[in-house]
């Protein structure tokens, strides 16, 4: 594969596990289209033309020709300017690597995270919350993310992989919508009495298992594992959490019991006033779920894998998209 196609294929296996179906993103791409022929000659010389195929900000090839074949790629959760050196020292060391993939972004991709939580409006939406409520919701979570990322270093692990010309590419949202379609999957039409029940389930996933030898599995946030359930609702995708006043709306929803992927302490604290039961699942954990499923399909097309940078590499001989 080339890393055009290994883009391609990651574009296309997100949109097949996006929360908000397939047909909403093709709505979506085509309304990007129009805005972009109504835009000045002026505009666009800044508009991103990759937005009009990929509608994940937060994934894109960052660095390499996108003619370049691989036989061999790292991904990592948090591949950045170490990693490019690590292959470069391990490619001396005769082991050829020729791509290294990061699921959370640099460069551009990181300074746009907040285009993507577009997303939890419909998120939201499909679990009862009203829609002009989540939109509220959002864009003041969205400006916030937006001015927290904005003062970052973006370029320091592009510039160190363009030093060593290591290709480089970020997966983010992506690798976050299989895991979010694998987590639903996995406890669609399972009936859960506590929150416990709940806990026990999900941890029995092998990503899972091997974070809680690590120390770094999931666990009960808030909530115990004697509390009632109630209706389950996942949320591991969406670029970020979302705002502590948002989970106030998820509970008028109905939802007793929520699976994240991470979980912040000034979001605990309000989730425990709601009486909500959260399973935080661990972070790197979460990630390693959904970058497996792609990685997987890498590996049946051919493509090595190395895994690095705190992935937990599981391996499943069945396709989940």
């Amino acid at each position: 594969m080339t890393i055009q196609e290994i883009y391609d294929l990651a574009i296309q296996m997100g949109i097949k596990a996006d929360p908000r179906g397939e047909a909403k993103i093709k709505k979506l791409l085509e309304k990007r289209k129009q805005e972009h022929k109504e835009l000045s000659e002026k505009k666009k010389k800044y508009f991103d033309p990759e937005s009009l195929k990929n509608p994940y900000s937060d994934s894109r090839i960052l660095f390499g020709d996108p003619r370049k074949e691989v036989k061999k790629l790292m991904a990592g959760i948090d591949a950045g300017a170490a990693e490019a050196l690590l292959v470069d020292r391990l490619n001396q060391k005769g082991e050829n690597i020729d791509l290294l993939v990061s699921h959370h972004p640099s460069g551009h991709a990181l300074a746009s995270l907040h285009e993507v939580m577009e997303m939890q409006v419909d998120m939201y939406e499909n679990i009862g919350v009203p829609v002009n409520v989540a939109h509220a919701l959002l864009e003041e979570r969205r400006a916030f993310v937006k001015r927290r990322f904005g003062p970052l270093n973006h370029s320091q692990a592009i510039d160190a992989a363009r030093f060593l010309d290591v290709p480089l590419m970020a997966i983010h949202t992506i690798w976050d919508n299989l895991g979010n379609y694998f987590m639903q999957k996995h406890i669609k039409n399972k009936e859960f009495e506590t929150a416990g029940e709940v806990l026990e389930f999900v941890s029995e996933i092998p990503e899972l298992v091997e974070a809680t030898k690590g120390k770094a599995g999931p666990f009960l946030a808030s909530g115990s594992e004697t509390s009632r359930a109630g209706k389950v609702a996942v949320f591991m995708t969406g670029g970020t959490s979302p705002s502590k006043e948002s989970y106030l709306e998820v509970a008028k929803a109905g939802i007793g019991t929520i699976v994240e992927m991470h979980v912040s302490e000034e979001a605990i604290q309000e989730l425990k006033k709601l009486h909500m039961n959260t399973v935080d699942i661990g972070h790197v954990a979460a990630d390693s779920i959904g970058a497996n499923i792609f990685l997987d399909e890498i590996e049946r097309r051919g493509v090595e894998v190395v895994p690095s940078s705190g992935l937990i590499r599981v391996r499943r001989k069945e396709k989940f998209i």
